[in-house]
Order: C-alpha cells, then sequence, then structure tokens
C-alpha cells in the first residue's frame, strides 16, 4: 500500500492543488470542515485514523485586512494550529511541510530576501505566521517552512480573480505600482511542496529547514495587472493607472519589497523557479473553461 501524504487546509489554494495533484502516494486531502486543526484533540484524532507518513500543512489565516481586527483567529489557525501539528509529527515520528509568506519581512530591504535576512512583520497577519514558524521550529526538527508570495490560482480569492472581476466592472482601475514582488501560482507551490514530500518517502537525504520559493521575474502589482489583461484579452477599453501605497490606504500595511532568493531551494532540491507569465496563461485557460 502506497505511503499517505496527508494534506490539511485542503479548500485553501495550494490545498486545492494538492488535492487534485497527481502522486505515486495516496494524497489524504482534508478540509476545515473535514479537520479544523485549530483543536488538538481533532488532530490528534485525523493521525490515529489516517496514519500519514508526512502531512503539509497548506492551513492558514490569510485575510491580511481582516487579520489586524481579529488577532485571535489568526494566531489561532497561523501559531496554534502549527504547534498542533508539529506536535502530533513530532509523537508520529513523521515531517511535517508547512507554507508561510514574504510578510514575515518588513520589505525595506532593496534586495531580495534570503531565508536567514531578519523577520520583521508589519501587522498581525505577518506575526503570526512568523509565530507559527517560531512554534515548528522549536517543536519538530524534521520540518520544511516554505516561504512564498503573491499566490494565484483559479481557485478562491486572489489578484487575478479580483482584477478580472473589477476590470468587468470598470472602465479605469488604480494600481499600486510601488511595490515589487514575485506572482507565485498556487499550482507550483504545490508541485514543489510534493517532490520534497516525494523526496523523502523515497528514503532519499532531505535537508531540513527553511526555504524561499516563489515564480519569476520580479514585478510590480501594476505590471502584473498589465499582464493579467493583455493575457485575458477583451479589455482593450479599460485603462489603467499606477498609483502609489500611499494612494490606496489599506488597514494593514504591506511590505513594499517581497522579492525573495530561491537560490538555497535550487541548490537543496534541484528545484528552479518557473516563470510567473506561463503559470498565469495555465491559470486564465481554467477560468475561461
Amino acid at each position: 500500500m502506497p505511503a499517505s501524504i496527508m494534506v490539511v487546509g485542503a479548500g485553501g489554494q495550494v490545498g486545492g492543488e494538492l488535492a487534485r495533484a497527481t502522486s505515486s502516494h495516496r494524497i489524504i486531502a482534508l478540509t476545515r470542515a473535514e479537520l479544523d486543526i485549530t483543536h488538538a484533540d481533532a488532530v490528534t484524532q485525523a493521525f490515529a485514523i489516517h496514519q500519514p507518513a508526512i502531512v503539509i500543512n497548506a492551513a492558514a489565516y490569510t485575510a491580511v485586512d481582516k487579520a489586524e481586527q481579529d488577532s485571535d483567529a489568526a494566531y489561532a489557525l497561523n501559531r496554534d494550529a502549527v504547534g498542533y501539528l508539529a506536535r502530533a509529527c513530532k509523537a508520529a515520528d513523521i515531517p511535517l511541510l508547512h507554507i508561510s509568506t514574504d510578510y514575515v519581512f518588513n520589505g525595506d530591504k532593496q534586495t531580495a530576501y534570503s531565508e536567514d535576512d531578519a523577520i520583521d512583520p508589519l501587522g498581525v497577519y505577518g506575526a503570526s505566521k512568523a509565530a507559527g514558524e517560531s512554534v515548528l521550529r522549536e517543536t519538530l526538527e524534521a520540518h520544511i517552512i516554505l516561504r512564498t508570495s503573491w499566490v494565484f490560482s483559479a481557485q478562491g480569492n486572489n489578484f487575478v480573480k479580483t482584477m478580472l472581476r473589477l476590470g468587468k466592472e470598470r472602465d479605469q482601475l488604480g494600481i499600486v505600482s510601488d511595490q515589487k514582488g514575485c506572482p507565485t501560482s498556487a499550482a507550483s507551490i504545490a508541485d514543489v511542496l510534493l517532490r520534497i514530500a516525494d523526496r523523502y518517502l523515497q528514503g532519499e537525504i532531505v535537508i531540513w529547514g527553511t526555504y524561499h520559493y516563489c515564480n519569476q521575474p520580479e514585478t510590480t502589482w501594476f505590471e502584473f495587472a498589465r499582464c493579467i489583461f493583455e493575457q485575458a484579452e477583451g479589455f482593450d477599453e479599460l485603462t489603467l493607472k499606477p498609483i502609489s501605497t500611499s494612494d490606496y490606504p489599506t488597514p494593514a500595511k504591506r511590505p513594499q519589497n517581497s522579492m525573495m532568493n530561491c537560490s538555497k531551494l535550487t541548490s537543496s532540491f534541484s528545484i528552479r523557479p518557473v516563470a510567473w507569465k506561463e503559470e498565469l496563461r495555465k491559470v486564465l485557460s481554467q477560468l475561461k473553461d
């Protein structure tokens, strides 16, 4: 019988891609309705029932602005639940692969962030994710923390789908042009996680720790939006206006620079970042279908 990969948070963008992925191993994909990882007893029970060989945590509180007024819920899912999973994995002597974010950084650096750069989150979301990273490191040696950024897919709430919706409703859109980062498809993140899981399950050496992964190259929200509408077609009458972060105030402050250096992942696992424009084509095709 093939080994089991247990995915939690299967209702989210990356979790959904993991649930639909093909693998030589058995994927047990659990939505929050099926497993609420904010309850330690539920986590323990799920491990007893499914007996996974490795766990991927794709669950997270990602409502960046809402987190500023809902910090208890953000910390419950992004920190406490990670601790429950890490302790259960330690008891079962199995690894945990966990997704984190560029929001653990303050965005002041002028070049791409590496894994050993100091963290300094600007808001509750980033702070809660950073706290989850700390709990995992302190609890379980056999872990991967995969930090990523600007996630998009055909499912869930994300920038691509928001742009397409607003582009149909308005004839002009103001898009922030002074924040840099790397759009990253949920499908490519899922692929990275499954490749690492597969490597472990095949008995190969895995260098545990924190890694960065995002699609390439870097861009701005404005340029990303422009590419979305160019590829999507049918938006010839739409005007895009570049605006500054100060023109679009939000409850939570965003990092000005979300660029991340992915060379450590490449050297450790021979995994190279893919191009976001090609990933965008795939997502737009899915949405069209």
